[in-house]
């Protein structure tokens, strides 16, 4: 009986576990699983999270109470730029 529940527990662990693994891809509509998120040249000033829409556009926001605004102006990149550095995102969707 302890062994159909510790077999139960670790295979609701690992449902659990991979839930969190993130749906996107940084090609496609979000995260790498490896590197940056993405690349930012700091136009908006300091941000709280962002990610990569199905649309390609980035959505960032300067606060967990504000709003994600979309990137108009080509301030995200996938891929490393001169003025541009590394960030990783909360990429939270609200």
């Amino acid at each position: 009986m302890k062994s159909m529940a510790f077999t139960l527990a670790i295979a609701g662990i690992s449902i659990a576990l991979s839930s969190c693994a993130s749906p996107y891809s940084v090609a496609g509509s979000g995260f790498a699983s490896a590197g940056y998120d993405t690349y930012y040249d700091d136009a908006y000033g300091p941000l709280y999270d962002g990610y990569w829409g199905d649309d390609g556009g980035f959505y960032y926001r300067g606060g967990a109470d504000r709003p994600f605004i979309r990137d108009g102006g080509g301030h995200f990149r996938h891929g490393a730029a001169s003025g541009f550095h590394g960030m990783h995102a909360g990429g939270g969707r609200r």
